[in-house]
């Protein structure tokens, strides 16, 4: 197993970027840059690269939406070549409320696009010259006001022709499409002992029309991470991000992070969360999140307890443990954890 973390959107990305080389050297295996309507993750990745030397570097996530797929392609091209073969490229349709309320795209045939946009991605790093006509037509044709346009291929050599391509992913039938064409999935507000019920029929689908050169589907899931004998205080810090998934990222009947927590079996506990969240009151919404729902999604407490979350994360196929920690010494932590692994 492996263990990475993800950079969060909503700090200082200089600061956090800083601390690269000392997490580096503790062990830390991966870093994933999310931007949602925050800082671009690009930018933030080209600087890791430079600040880095052996750890691989990660989207989560590049929308389907907001770049075109020969835009997704030579960014992730670009940092594969400035970090030497390091980049893994996190893909996602992300939600309405972002695509439609930041980026004022429609938020449509979802599936289709990741589909689409993964094949066009690899097409390219093969340097293979495109003509393709689906959702995205390359070249434009002239009943859609193309004019000058003809197929081409990229102009300079990436690193490697098949960047990791990792999709975020939680319905059943985009669950199953992660399965078929990805090298690896990134489960959000993932609980270990609850995944198969809730994913199990879309994984073995998506895995059973899955190509064999894409080997084992590769996992993405953890949370906060703090160890100690007074640590499971920490998981009340898991509130305020769980109460926005389910109850701010996106409507009433179209939040994905809501259906899920429905589908883990909190079906009243979601519906009071989004309530209190959509109202304005956030921190009665933090507060309405099941205590179980925060245990489940961390790793927080005693050495014994948190060794017993990971072989939960394990079990539940999780490849590569994707971690928050809590406390003034991340680097310590990272480290202790890794030795665990």
């Amino acid at each position: 197993m492996e263990l990475s973390m993800l950079l969060d959107y909503a700090g200082d990305p200089r600061r956090a970027a800083d601390q690269a080389a000392a997490l580096e050297s503790a062990g830390l295996d991966a870093l994933w840059v999310a931007e949602a309507w925050g800082f671009d993750s690009p930018t933030i990745m080209g600087y890791l690269a430079a600040r880095t030397e052996r750890m691989k570097i990660g989207s989560a996530i590049v929308n389907v939406y907001s770049r075109t797929p020969a835009l997704i392609a030579q960014t992730a091209a670009g940092l594969d070549a400035l970090s030497g073969g390091r980049a893994m490229l996190g893909l996602g349709a992300s939600g309405p409320q972002v695509i439609e309320g930041w980026h004022g795209k429609p938020y449509d045939r979802p599936l289709g696009r990741t589909r689409e946009t993964v094949e066009l991605c690899r097409r390219i790093w093969r340097r293979e010259t495109i003509d393709h006509h689906g959702i995205t037509d390359m070249p434009l044709p002239p009943e859609k006001g193309g004019r000058h346009g003809k197929p081409l291929k990229m102009l300079t050599r990436p690193v490697r022709d098949r960047i990791p391509v990792y999709v975020a992913s939680l319905g059943p039938a985009n669950v199953a499409l992660t399965a078929e064409i990805a090298e690896g999935w990134l489960p959000t507000l993932f609980i270990p002992e609850k995944a198969r019920q809730v994913w199990g029929d879309a994984l073995a689908k998506g895995t059973a029309a899955r190509p064999a050169e894409l080997g084992p589907l590769q996992v993405v899931a953890g949370g906060l991470l703090a160890v100690g004998e007074d640590a499971a205080a920490a998981r009340d810090l898991a509130r305020p991000q769980i109460a926005l998934y389910v109850g701010g990222m996106g409507a009433v009947g179209k939040n994905f992070y809501n259906d899920l927590a429905v589908a883990y079996g909190y079906e009243a506990e979601a519906k009071r969360i989004q309530e209190l969240y959509l109202s304005g009151r956030k921190r009665d919404a933090a507060a309405a999140v099941p205590d179980e729902f925060c245990e489940l999604m961390t790793l927080c407490g005693p050495e014994g307890y948190v060794r017993e979350r990971i072989e939960a994360f394990r079990e539940a196929g999780v490849t590569m443990l994707n971690v928050t920690p809590v406390g003034p010494e991340p680097a310590r932590l990272i480290e202790t954890v890794k030795n665990w692994l």
